[in-house]
């Protein structure tokens, strides 16, 4: 029982410093790093608790995996809320059959809060993985098609 509460705990740490913008962290407001998640003060560097509580293994993880995603298009609020919801499904498979309904109350609550057409404002757009669209989705595998073959995302990929 003890490991499942840590492990909700963990979760919504996650999920929180996901959806949070660097500026509104307290590792900006230390000056630990820049409204962009840039490092300015090493760990090493860091002196006191307040700063070493800003900046702990958890938040250079979300921090580096937040500069990643925005680096192929992802970096918005929207899009941290997507990764943060698929960590949650990957991670327990029980939400899974939740995943409509989270995703709903999540826009109800931005939209009742008038967040919503900001964060959609905000969202710009995705930077494609592949040059083509996939002919269609099976199973959950995109399918592409090359010289009349037809190749799942994985050996797509690979060409």
């Amino acid at each position: 029982m003890a490991s499942r509460l840590i492990d909700t705990l963990i979760t919504y740490r996650v999920v929180k410093l996901m959806v949070t913008p660097f500026e509104r962290q307290e590792a900006f407001k230390q000056g630990i790093i820049d409204k962009d998640g840039k490092v300015l003060k090493k760990n090493k560097e860091l002196t006191t608790d307040k700063e070493k509580s800003a900046y702990t293994f958890l938040h250079r993880f979300v921090f580096n995996l937040k500069r990643i995603l925005s680096k192929v298009g992802l970096g918005s609020k929207l899009g941290g809320f997507a990764v943060a919801l698929a960590l949650l499904l990957k991670e327990n498979k029980k939400y899974e059959p939740h995943k409509t309904l989270i995703e709903s109350a999540i826009i109800t609550y931005l939209k009742e809060t008038n967040q919503y057409d900001q964060l959609l404002l905000e969202q710009g757009e995705v930077k494609p993985v592949y040059e083509k669209e996939p002919v269609m989705t099976c199973f959950g595998i995109d399918v592409y098609e090359k010289e009349g073959n037809y190749y799942s995302e994985d050996e797509y990929e690979k060409l």
